[in-house]
Protein backbone atom coordinates (compact mmCIF):
# COMPACT_ATOMS: atom_id res chain seq x y z
CA UNK A 1 0.00 0.00 0.00
CA UNK A 2 1.42 3.40 -0.98
CA UNK A 3 1.65 6.34 1.40
CA UNK A 4 -1.26 8.10 -0.28
CA UNK A 5 -3.39 4.95 0.00
CA UNK A 6 -2.50 4.71 3.69
CA UNK A 7 -3.51 8.34 4.19
CA UNK A 8 -6.84 7.75 2.44
CA UNK A 9 -7.42 4.66 4.56
CA UNK A 10 -6.78 6.70 7.72
CA UNK A 11 -9.26 9.36 6.59
CA UNK A 12 -11.91 6.73 5.92
CA UNK A 13 -11.43 5.04 9.29
CA UNK A 14 -14.37 5.90 11.61
CA UNK A 15 -11.96 5.84 14.53
CA UNK A 16 -10.04 8.69 12.95
CA UNK A 17 -13.13 10.89 12.91
CA UNK A 18 -13.94 10.01 16.52
CA UNK A 19 -10.41 10.91 17.60
CA UNK A 20 -10.57 14.12 15.59
CA UNK A 21 -13.86 15.09 17.22
CA UNK A 22 -12.48 14.39 20.73
CA UNK A 23 -9.35 16.39 19.93
CA UNK A 24 -11.41 19.32 18.66
CA UNK A 25 -13.44 19.24 21.89
CA UNK A 26 -10.29 19.21 24.02
CA UNK A 27 -8.86 22.05 21.96
CA UNK A 28 -11.99 24.16 22.41
CA UNK A 29 -11.96 23.52 26.18
CA UNK A 30 -8.28 24.46 26.38
CA UNK A 31 -8.94 27.61 24.38
CA UNK A 32 -11.77 28.59 26.73
CA UNK A 33 -9.52 27.99 29.77
CA UNK A 34 -6.78 30.06 28.14
CA UNK A 35 -9.17 32.94 27.50
CA UNK A 36 -10.43 32.81 31.08
CA UNK A 37 -6.89 32.73 32.49
CA UNK A 38 -5.87 35.67 30.29
CA UNK A 39 -8.85 37.72 31.49
CA UNK A 40 -7.90 36.88 35.07
CA UNK A 41 -4.35 38.08 34.50
CA UNK A 42 -5.61 41.30 32.97
CA UNK A 43 -7.52 42.03 36.20
CA UNK A 44 -4.45 41.77 38.46
CA UNK A 45 -3.24 44.86 40.25
CA UNK A 46 0.41 46.02 40.39
CA UNK A 47 1.18 44.26 43.70
CA UNK A 48 -0.35 41.04 42.47
CA UNK A 49 1.60 41.28 39.21
CA UNK A 50 4.88 41.62 41.10
CA UNK A 51 4.11 38.56 43.22
CA UNK A 52 3.11 36.62 40.12
CA UNK A 53 6.38 37.62 38.45
CA UNK A 54 8.41 36.44 41.47
CA UNK A 55 6.49 33.15 41.62
CA UNK A 56 6.96 32.60 37.87
CA UNK A 57 10.69 33.31 38.14
CA UNK A 58 11.03 30.81 40.99
CA UNK A 59 9.06 28.24 38.99
CA UNK A 60 11.29 28.71 35.92
CA UNK A 61 14.42 28.32 38.05
CA UNK A 62 13.12 25.09 39.57
CA UNK A 63 12.09 23.70 36.17
CA UNK A 64 15.54 24.50 34.75
CA UNK A 65 17.19 22.75 37.71
CA UNK A 66 14.86 19.75 37.32
CA UNK A 67 15.60 19.53 33.58
CA UNK A 68 19.32 19.67 34.23
CA UNK A 69 19.28 17.00 36.91
CA UNK A 70 16.99 14.79 34.79
CA UNK A 71 19.37 15.06 31.84
CA UNK A 72 22.32 14.17 34.07
CA UNK A 73 20.42 11.21 35.49
CA UNK A 74 19.52 9.96 32.00
CA UNK A 75 23.13 10.34 30.86
CA UNK A 76 24.30 8.35 33.87
CA UNK A 77 21.79 5.59 33.16
CA UNK A 78 23.00 5.29 29.51
CA UNK A 79 26.59 4.54 30.58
Amino acid sequence: MSASEEQRAAWLDPGFWERLQRLEGRHQQAQAKHDSARRGLERLGPDELEELHRAWSRYCEVIAELDESSAEFEALMRR
